[in-house]
């Protein structure tokens, strides 16, 4: 570009984001580090039809976003995430689907030296088809070898580099010695903007069963403080309705008082075998019919014993 439409490519670049920032209600600010040109162009074509992907200068980001606050003060909220090496990607659609899209496009690299590496690093235990001159290389990185068919054998798996360790030269070399690309780059989200609301990227990972859960964990907390200091809430009301019912039915039980609920609590009482009749026919719904018949030659032995007993009664 010629030095002197750098004005004119600085004032369509704001028009641009101030744009797209009207046009679209949601994006993730991202961060490219290590992701390159080709990978970048790769990236924009898989999410041409459902989002737009555009980078700047932090400090062009910062003053469009600045200059357009009168119109919307809620993007004064994307400032903060502003640092680095970061861009927008704005959408329409669905985050979730989006997201995965970001995720998906990272390509394989080879560890360099200096890097910081993003995940875990292990050697495998293996063949590595190099010669024995190459054992003092090993031996200064501590990893077991030994010699077989004239070549170097790893004996055990390696833990060569942990997360967020900074790779060294060495290391560095043995990976691609041994043609092991253990790090992958591609965008990294670091925060969401949704309608005016900013938030990390974690909370797109909670569904609707995580929120209904949570909620009604704190219901029956509600509930248990409401209960053991006698405070009533619409949380333990049921609870306080049915104890109240239950003491209710254990006085009646103890007195002459009658109401529908002890009512059917005395008859109960004075039939267990109603107890038997109602579980019956459960049992018979959700067993199979070897469990069924084996439950009735159970039933069937102690009429045996009882006949046994000449008609006498335990008491007798």
């Amino acid at each position: 570009m010629v030095k002197g439409d750098r004005p004119t490519w600085k004032s369509n670049y704001f028009l641009k984001l101030v744009q797209l920032m009207d046009e679209y209600p949601k994006c993730f600010i991202v961060g490219v580090d290590n992701v390159g040109s080709k990978q970048m162009q790769q990236i924009r074509v898989s999410l041409r039809s459902s989002a737009v992907l555009l980078m700047g200068k932090n400090t062009m980001m910062r003053k469009a976003i600045k200059g357009h606050l009168e119109n919307n003060p809620a993007l004064e909220k994307l400032l903060p995430s502003i640092k680095g090496n970061v861009g927008f990607v704005f959408t329409k659609e669905d985050l979730c689907e989006v997201r995965e899209k970001i995720m998906n496009n990272k390509v394989q690299a080879p560890a360099r030296a200096g890097a910081i590496a993003p995940v875990d690093v292990h050697v495998p235990a293996q063949n590595t088809g190099l010669g024995p001159e190459k054992t003092s290389f090993f031996q200064a990185l501590h990893i077991p070898t030994k010699i077989s068919k004239g070549t170097i054998e790893i004996i055990n798996d390696i833990h060569l580099i942990k997360v967020g360790d900074k790779v060294g030269a060495s290391e560095a070399t043995l990976l691609n010695m041994l043609n092991i690309s253990p790090f992958s780059y591609g965008l990294i989200i670091q925060a969401v903007y949704d309608n005016g609301t900013i938030f990390a990227p974690e909370v797109l990972d909670i569904t609707p069963e995580d929120l209904k859960a949570r909620f009604m964990n704190g219901v029956r907390n509600v509930a248990a403080v409401s209960l053991k200091i006698g405070y009533p809430t619409l949380a333990s009301a049921p609870h306080s309705i049915v104890n109240g019912l239950k003491n209710l039915i254990s006085i009646a039980l103890s007195t002459d008082i009658e109401f529908e609920a002890a009512k059917l609590a005395k008859e109960y009482l004075k039939d267990p075998s109603k107890f038997a009749a109602l579980a019956a026919p459960a049992a018979g719904a959700g067993g199979s019919p070897s469990k069924a018949a084996a439950k009735e030659e159970k039933k069937e032995e102690p009429e045996e014993e009882e006949d046994d007993d000449m008609g006498f009664g335990l008491f007798d």
